[in-house]
């Protein structure tokens, strides 16, 4: 192997926050290596790595990589595309040509990377990310809890909401498999058991898979339980009959990594919808992150795998206090379905109005916006949106309600909240999508071209057309604030219906 290095593209990174001291030598540190495919096509997860994965001559480059500077190699993931390295913090440092701190942000103390990662040069071009050198928290729930003293709101069941928006709700999302990522919290079988007896709703399988070593860690309603319980009762109380398997990883780059391939390529649960809802300002990762986290994307698209994420709760500025615009990651990924937030005001069973979710600084309000890191792709082109100058792939692609004045009832370590949040829009639209795969035989998997591509008279969605999320107002059509609006699901149900119909006379003809 060559031993000249050079620096792997979107890899450097800054510290945040105050340095508290050297970064001890022998601390064991474990990263990932993520490996660029070899190609792309739509395949079955045991056909994956055969074929999508990397190729075996590159991953016999990263063990003699490791095995040249004193590292582990703790597993080996083809079809995850990924090789996991053990070693010292000082080998690690050497391996990598990297200084290693120890930081403190946010009451958080965090190993912390200064600079680019260096590889081979005969390597460096087959990787996408390296990522554990630096394992600051890297992502923030996107739920909102309705403080006590609000009164004036008014507030659903995750059943009600799927009312208004008529869901397909004569399935109830059987022979589905629906994956949450969570990167802290916990939830409690009692919770789940005592919520849904409440709303007459039979209680949905539920099991956890560790990711990293992380585990759920139930501990009080303010914490990030609220975050975990909210994504599991609303999914539960829409598809019920869709198996929930929680996927818990470190919050760092690398559990989100981690999390995410691993849910893509479980074979023994084999989701078919993911729901995320967590994350960031694109500012605050690094550009190999977001690659390496759209890669996988990717990977779900060839599998049939769909995967939602909530757009963020801070508006068009999503968090970041330099007064530009900003969207959140990985919601801006665009092979990931992003959802917006609305207000949705309703009576009798029946919408009587939905605005933009907008509660000011303070009270918050749905993402959105266009990326610095991704392009606008094709079918956002082809649907005639036009980014502003520099401006790349469009946030969100959908919405539903996420005000916490129009919230969502949960029950949060044996407490009765209110909690809005574009955390609450991921999973509603997972758990429309596994009714939708078993009313249509067939999993949608990467939906979003479909979608665009629906002409407005479709009846799909329901326009937004009033109220901004800073400095993107809705209006007529597809908008930085909501996207192409909310569901209809009779209408969309009856759209992806004939679009699917469409397709296969296409294919027939043309065979």
């Amino acid at each position: 192997m060559s031993t000249a290095k050079v620096i792997l593209p979107g890899s450097e990174r800054q510290p945040i926050g105050r340095r508290v001291s050297d970064q001890p030598a022998d601390e064991t540190i474990e990263v990932s290596i993520i490996l660029k495919p070899k190609s792309r096509t739509a395949v079955s997860r045991e056909e994956f790595a055969a074929k999508n994965g990397p190729d075996t001559a590159v991953i016999e480059k990263v063990k003699q990589f490791a095995k040249d500077n004193n590292l582990k190699v703790n597993e080996v993931s083809p079809e995850r595309r990924t090789v996991t390295l053990e070693g010292t913090a000082a080998n690690m440092t050497r391996a990598f040509e990297v200084r290693l701190d120890r930081y403190e942000h946010e009451s958080h103390q965090y190993r912390a990377r200064t600079g680019g990662i260096k590889l081979p040069s005969d390597l460096a071009s087959s990787v996408e990310a390296v990522l554990g050198l630096d394992d600051r928290p890297q992502a923030k729930t996107h739920h909102r809890v309705r403080g006590a003293q609000a009164t004036a709101g008014v507030s659903y069941t995750p059943r009600q909401v799927a009312e208004l928006y008529q869901f397909p709700l004569d399935v109830t999302g059987t022979g589905q498999t629906i994956g949450i990522l969570e990167f802290g919290g916990g939830y409690r079988a009692a919770d789940l058991k005592n919520y849904f007896s409440s709303l007459g709703v039979a209680e949905p399988t539920v099991t956890s898979v560790s990711v990293d070593k992380a585990k759920s860690k139930p501990t009080n309603a303010n914490s990030a339980d609220g975050e975990v319980l909210l994504d599991i009762e609303v999914v539960g109380s829409v598809a019920p009959g869709a198996k929930i398997v929680v996927y818990f990883a470190p919050n760092s780059s690398k559990g989100f990594q981690d999390a995410i391939t691993t849910a893509i390529h479980d074979s023994v649960n084999k989701p078919s919808v993911i729901s995320i809802s967590w994350g960031g300002a694109e500012s605050t990762w690094t550009a190999q992150s977001m690659t390496a986290f759209d890669s996988a994307a990717q990977d779900a698209a060839a599998l049939g795998v769909t995967i939602c994420a909530a757009s963020g709760d801070n508006g068009s500025g999503d968090g970041v206090s330099d007064g530009a615009n900003h969207v959140d990651f990985p919601a801006s990924s665009p092979h990931i379905l992003a959802c917006g937030g609305t207000s949705l005001q309703s009576a009798n069973g029946v919408i009587t109005s939905e605005t933009v979710w907008n509660d000011g600084a303070q009270g918050g309000a749905g993402g959105g916006g266009y990326s610095n890191q991704f392009p606008e792709p094709a079918w956002q082109v082809s649907a005639g949106i036009k980014p502003p100058a520099h401006g790349g792939r469009g946030v969100p692609d959908v919405s539903g309600d996420a005000d916490p004045e129009t919230g969502y009832n949960v029950l949060v370590d044996g407490e009765k909240l209110v909690i809005g949040g574009t955390s609450a829009v991921a999973p509603l639209w997972s758990g429309l999508i596994a009714l939708l795969n078993q009313k249509l035989g067939r999993p949608l998997g990467f939906l979003q071209p479909t979608l665009y591509a629906l002409p407005a008279t479709s009846g799909a969605f329901h326009d937004i057309t009033k109220g901004s999320n800073g400095a993107f107002s809705a209006g007529p059509g597809w908008d930085a604030a909501t996207g192409l609006g909310s569901p209809d699901g009779k209408g969309l149900l009856n759209a992806l219906s004939t679009s699917v119909s469409s397709n296969k006379r296409r294919s027939t003809a043309n065979a």
